[in-house]
């Protein structure tokens, strides 16, 4: 069958009409992944927040369970690999590789996220995210898992099959894009992620249908965080490239440097991985050496490369907004932004907390002596709430404000509803993430049903601020399911009754991509120059507050050392 191209007349890109169809299917297929576990976060939530508590045990660790897998893996890796394939065959400007293997990929993901949602719905597969042994699900539950960790592996292969077809029949000078090198940084970390769910996922579904007597938990441990905290390392890589992208796309923005942040996406490759481990810091199956290691060293290297791109990206956009004309000060710049483009506001939203409540919180973990006392607290998810929450779904929520014209070919419905949206959902999870911390820092424990364990052994009664706290938690969920209520609102509204938009040109040839560029596809060497002092002054905010917040949990932790 014939390659044939589509230009879009809003943006200029060329679309192979193949790729295109899959982009769209798996944009679609996340956003369902989000709808179920938006839906399953309300039933959390409401569990959580002690006025409230409004499901029984078995009802909560049931949604809790399909909460975490649909938004950590199904609603993320369907929309990645829309991302990967707009990286490669949009962005250079080239043909897909093998698309029939790339929708054998995606069916075989569909099938895995039903399959898995299936043997949660059914009971007795509540393991919740982690699903440490010796807790057991249904055969089909780890099945399910299995089947969509292989298609996704079928799409990275595709992805990188798509690269060698872009060099080979030379549809871009020089070094690919820095978006598609972001991307290509996404897939490198998502096969050896994959690679690892397979070495411990195919023994534990053996174990389920009998076959194994017993899996080892520690090691079960160690292996399976190799795969469950780097699979968000793939969405750390996709969503710093979306940054990049969206920068392109609203500014016409250039890297300060891009040697500089294609070295910052390596060093990810190198060390961001090795993060997981602070999961595993009380674990006897890792020495002493290991975790110095990890955590004094390692671990900086992967924080210092998202530091890089946390100062690059507002720079490069601070340049470009002063090359224009806005130089009063230092903020003329980020004022005269379009702060109605939910596609800018989205995107900066989640780089300003990522920075500051991701990042921030991660180095606290991530210290050994630190994770003593907040480890299995509900600051735990706070974090990663910030990180993949804030930084992730809604730099995803940024791009898709973007697609829904170019990709879809669909007018935006309720665009004052998609205006205000990326600052409900953004701020609510700011507040959500910052109480949930608080409360963690007050010792409240993550996934429990019950915070005070009443009629138990264990019963304990908090202090009145830990039960405000957790009413806060509720009160920040809420308004921030809201947030994610309107984007699916907007977002398949706008593909059911949004207007038709031209289509644009076919073609069965390829364009070539013009020597310089004025889309997401700048892949220049060089530097734009450090002319950009309001980013550095914001660069100078972010490290106080690291210095300060590092500090004061260290005096936290003095309180504990007289326990002792």
């Amino acid at each position: 069958m014939a390659t044939t191209y589509r230009i879009c007349p809003r943006s200029g890109l060329q679309f192979d009409t193949a790729a295109e169809k899959l982009m769209r299917w798996n944009a679609v297929a996340g956003v369902l992944a989000l709808l179920l576990g938006g839906i399953m976060a309300l039933g959390v939530i409401l569990t959580r927040w002690p006025a409230v508590h409004l499901l029984p045990a078995d009802q909560f660790y049931l949604a809790l369970t399909s909460h975490g897998v649909n938004m950590l893996l199904f609603w993320i890796i369907f929309f990645e690999m829309a991302v990967l394939y707009f990286a490669s065959s949009t962005l250079l400007h080239c043909r897909l590789a093998t698309p029939k293997i790339a929708w054998a990929g995606f069916w075989l993901m569909a099938i895995g996220a039903i399959m898995t949602n299936v043997a949660i719905f059914q009971g007795e597969s509540s393991v919740m995210f982690t699903s440490y042994v010796p807790m057991q699900a249904k055969p089909h539950f780890y099945l399910g898992l299995i089947l969509f960790a292989v298609g996704a592996l079928i799409g990275c292969f595709v992805f990188l099959g798509t690269l060698v077809v872009a060099k080979a029949e030379k549809t871009y000078e020089g070094s690919i894009p820095l978006v598609t090198f972001g991307a290509l940084t996404a897939a490198i970390i998502a096969i050896f992620t994959i690679a690892s769910g397979a070495v411990i996922l195919i023994p534990t579904l053996l174990w389920s249908l009998g076959y194994i007597r017993e899996i080892d938990t520690i090691m079960y441990r160690i292996v399976w965080w190799a795969m469950g905290h780097s699979s968000q390392q793939i969405n750390v890589s996709a969503h710093i490239a979306i940054w990049y992208a969206v920068a392109a796309i609203v500014f016409g923005a250039k890297p300060m440097s891009e040697r500089v942040s294609r070295g910052a996406f390596l060093l990810y490759i190198l060390f961001l991985q090795l993060a997981s481990a602070h999961h595993l810091l009380s674990d006897p199956g890792m020495s002493t050496g290991w975790k110095v290691v990890n955590t004094s060293y390692f671990m900086y290297f992967a924080v210092l490369a998202s530091m890089i791109h946390g100062l690059t990206i507002p720079g490069a956009i601070e340049v470009a907004q002063r090359k224009k004309g806005y130089t009063n000060g230092l903020f003329e710049w980020l004022r005269k932004a379009p702060w109605g483009n939910p596609v800018f506001s989205a995107m900066f939203i989640s780089l300003i907390g990522f920075g500051f409540l991701g990042g921030i919180s991660g180095v606290m973990m991530g210290t050994e002596q630190l994770n003593m006392i907040i480890h299995n607290t509900i600051y735990v998810p706070g974090h990663f709430h910030a990180t993949v929450v804030v930084g992730t779904t809604l730099s995803f929520m940024a791009i898709t404000y973007f697609l829904i014209p170019v990709l879809f070919k669909r007018e935006m419905i309720s665009p004052g509803l998609a205006k205000i949206q990326p600052y409900l959902f953004g701020f609510s999870m700011y507040f959500f993430c910052l109480v949930m911390m608080g409360a963690g820092t007050l010792g409240v424990s993550r996934r429990h049903w019950d915070m005070a364990f009443q009629g138990s052994a264990m019963a304990y009664e908090w202090p009145g601020a830990a039960y405000l706290m957790m009413g806060l938690v509720g009160i920040g969920g809420l308004s921030a399911i809201t947030g994610g209520a309107i984007y699916i609102y907007v977002t398949v509204g706008s593909l059911l009754w949004g207007k038709k938009l031209e289509a644009g040109a076919t073609s069965n040839k390829p364009t070539p991509i013009p020597p310089t560029p004025e889309s997401i596809a700048v892949h220049g060497v060089g530097s734009a120059g450090f002319a950009a002092p309001g980013t550095f002054t914001l660069a100078i905010v972010f490290l106080i507050s690291f210095i300060l917040y590092y500090f004061i949990n260290w005096k936290y932790l003095s309180q504990v050392w007289g326990l002792s």
